[in-house]
């Protein structure tokens, strides 16, 4: 049942008259910033910045959606959404603020290996259903992210070099166009439309359900090695070559950590100075083993927790935050990781440089993530070897990717754009014939640019 506007009839141009009948079209919530519970709904897991609409609408199905939409355009008021809120960028104050969190049903088909979510699933809940069946979605390093977000964005993950991006997996997707409209999009029905949402991000609509494939996993020789930071540049520089050596079916990253003292991060970790290597591997144990055994012979490790392990434990790998938390993801994609490239982000990010990042990341590419979808897709990064992002407090510049952009490919990635000033590089993440057949998706389905909140791609014939 919608709750009560306990607001004044007008706020901030929202005619009270239109309130009332978006009112009566929902069976969620509408709050105004008057209302008890408005601070409660917008409150995401990045804390760098938080939406203030004149409206937010708690939905509970597409038709809530479609009515907040369809609201939104009749008072030319854009509209944004969230479910959890990790990739929050630069919210302008006003508009409408759909929030998808109670929308999160899940269910999964061992028959087919495919699942189906709604707009407000996190991977934890698609995680633990599928892992009974020995199945296994492609999902980020941490299992709180909003499958949906996380997806549209392209979707790179621990099984991402044997598998693809998330968003190459899709098979139908449930939409609200600008038009007020529930759409079933798939390969065949709207095609150009669902060939932009996979990799577009939220473009185009808002996404309220979505089915996706899943993988025959059930277990991986996986986890952690730690070393201390001083040892960072015989890991690094031995990790890149080994890279070079693995199969596709080993996805890796490397992380510089520099973690506070705060009872959340594991007391060998607190303000110090660490590097982490993250290991997936869907191979046989003995053979994660043989493969594994050059790191770990490249240091002294602090902790090593690399060991065969069900896929459901797969959070442990990433040992991602639990906890909200304010920070900038910024990063870019890198076309090779040779000798310099590995001394040049030494130098800014490495033992005794300024680099106050709370974490500095290299993920290895290749593999599936550098082959066309079978269906194609929007997603623009194919082409990179490896992405380097940033995770950095509140106030922190970027030292880190500006010296490193010799050896960028020219393009980011967008799932690893967060926080108040990443709103803009989203046409950065795509090359110039698919930015412009997105602005062309963009014109058809959303000429007014409704949806131009988040990472905008503008409309363009």
């Amino acid at each position: 049942m919608a709750g009560p506007l306990t607001g004044p009839p007008e706020h901030a141009g929202v005619a009270g008259k239109a309130l009332d009948g978006l009112l009566s079209r929902l069976r969620g919530e509408a709050l105004t910033p008057e209302d008890p519970g408005y601070a409660r709904e917008l409150a995401g897991f990045n804390r760098i910045a938080q939406h203030r609409p004149d409206v937010v609408v708690a939905a509970l199905s597409a038709e809530d959606v479609s009515a907040a939409v369809s609201f939104a355009a009749q008072e030319r008021l854009p509209v944004a959404v969230q479910a959890t809120g990790h990739g929050i960028a630069a919210p302008p104050p006003g508009g409408v603020l759909v929030s998808t969190r109670r929308m999160n049903a899940v269910a999964v088909d061992p028959f087919t290996r495919t699942a189906y979510v709604e707009a407000g699933a996190q991977w934890h809940q698609v995680i633990s259903a599928a892992a009974p069946h020995g199945l296994a979605p492609l999902n980020g390093s941490s299992p709180l992210v909003g499958v949906v977000g996380y997806t549209l964005g392209g979707g790179l993950g621990p099984l991402g070099r044997q598998f693809g991006f998330a968003a190459d997996h899709v098979t139908r997707i449930e939409v609200v166009t600008a038009d007020g409209s529930i759409r079933q999009v798939t390969r065949d029905r709207h095609p150009e439309l669902f060939w932009a949402l996979r990799g577009g991000k939220g473009n185009f609509g808002i996404v309220t359900r979505l089915w996706f494939g899943l993988m025959p996993v059930r277990r991986l020789y996986g986890g952690g090695i730690h070393f201390p930071g001083e040892e960072a540049a015989q890991v690094l520089h031995t990790w890149r070559r080994w890279t070079a050596t693995v199969p596709e079916e080993m996805t890796s990253s490397v992380s510089l950590l520099r973690l506070p003292d705060v009872a959340d991060v594991p007391r060998f970790l607190r303000g110090t100075f660490a590097v982490h290597v993250r290991i997936a591997f869907t191979g046989p144990a003995e053979e994660g083993e043989r493969l594994v055994r050059p790191l770990r012979a490249c240091g002294t490790p602090s902790a090593d927790s690399v060991a065969e392990m069900p896929y459901a434990a797969v959070a442990d790998i990433h040992q991602d935050p639990t906890r909200p938390l304010p920070y900038h993801e910024r990063n870019i994609v890198l076309k090779e990781l040779e000798v310099g490239a590995t001394e040049a982000l030494l130098e800014v990010a490495g033992a005794g440089s300024s680099c106050g990042d709370l974490m500095v990341e290299v993920r290895h590419l290749g593999g599936a993530l550098s082959r066309p979808a079978e269906v194609p897709n929007a997603v623009g990064v194919r082409e990179g070897a490896y992405t380097l992002s940033t995770l950095s407090p509140p106030g922190s510049p970027d030292v880190v990717l500006g010296p490193m952009e010799p050896w960028s490919t020219g393009l980011r990635y967008l799932n690893f754009l967060a926080g108040a000033d990443t709103a803009g590089p989203a046409g950065e993440c795509f090359g110039p014939e698919t930015l412009n057949r997105l602005a062309r998706v963009k014109a058809a389905v959303d000429p007014g640019n409704l949806f131009r909140l988040g990472h905008p791609i503008a409309p363009r014939p």
